[in-house]
């Protein structure tokens, strides 16, 4: 593994990162109410996009970061749909 590796991979660690405070203080307090579902929507969309990019140029860090990313979507959608009344 080379610098430019090792740049890719801490950056996918940071940006899978921006999400998760959001999800854990969702689960947590159990109520979605001040949280966007449409942005989730859209970044969810925007992941899909960048997996689809990254697998075409066989890019690991691209599709590892936005597989994580999409995970973390793909839990606040639910928690939102979860706790929408909440």
């Amino acid at each position: 593994m080379n610098a430019v590796d090792i740049l890719g991979y801490s950056a996918c660690a940071v940006t899978a990162l921006t999400f998760l405070p959001q999800v854990l203080k969702t689960w947590k307090e159990k109520s979605a109410r001040n949280v966007s579902l449409m942005m989730f929507i859209i970044a969810f969309i925007n992941e899909i996009m960048w997996i689809a990019y990254g697998v075409l140029r066989e890019d690991m860090v691209i599709i590892v970061t936005n597989v994580i990313m999409i995970t973390m979507c793909s839990v606040m959608i639910s928690l939102k749909l979860k706790y929408r009344n909440v």
